[in-house]
Order: C-alpha cells, then sequence, then structure tokens
C-alpha cells in the first residue's frame, strides 16, 4: 500500500466528513471519494509518464476506508452520549 496516497485521501476525506458531519448526505460523500479514488488511478493509464498501480489505488482507497469507519464510529459515540 502506498502511504502517500493513504495519507492524501485520508486528508482529502476527512475535510469531506467534517465539512458535511450534520448533513445526511455523508453516504453520497463516502461514495464519491471512492468512486474518484478508482477513476484517479485508472486515469493514469491515459496519462504520459504516468502509470497505473496496484498499490496506489488500495493507499487510495485504505485512506477513504479508514475515515469511514472512523467517522461511522464517532457518529454511533455521539449518538449513545446523548
Amino acid at each position: 500500500i502506498s502511504s502517500n496516497h493513504l495519507y492524501a485521501f485520508a486528508i482529502l476525506s476527512l475535510i469531506g466528513f467534517f465539512t458535511y458531519k450534520n448533513s445526511k448526505k455523508t453516504q453520497y460523500l463516502a461514495v464519491y471519494l471512492i468512486v474518484i479514488s478508482i477513476f484517479i488511478e485508472l486515469f493514469h493509464n491515459f496519462i504520459p509518464e504516468r502509470s497505473f498501480e496496484y498499490a496506489d489505488l488500495f493507499g487510495n482507497l485504505a485512506g477513504v476506508i479508514i475515515v469511514i469507519l472512523v467517522f461511522t464510529l464517532f457518529k454511533k459515540y455521539e449518538s449513545l452520549k446523548s
């Protein structure tokens, strides 16, 4: 797994989820982030001097999925707290 991609997509996902934390559209955001992480890596096939790598793809997905799991646990904790 590419750690740089994991960090970049984790930060991007954190910004997105904290921006929309009070919205009911977080499921759309999660799907969008997963899809965009796949498409960005697939488009490397068409960019000169770039290449598709599974390690980068898995880093992208891992960054998004980790933030989704943490955000879900955070929301459950908040609902149990109140």
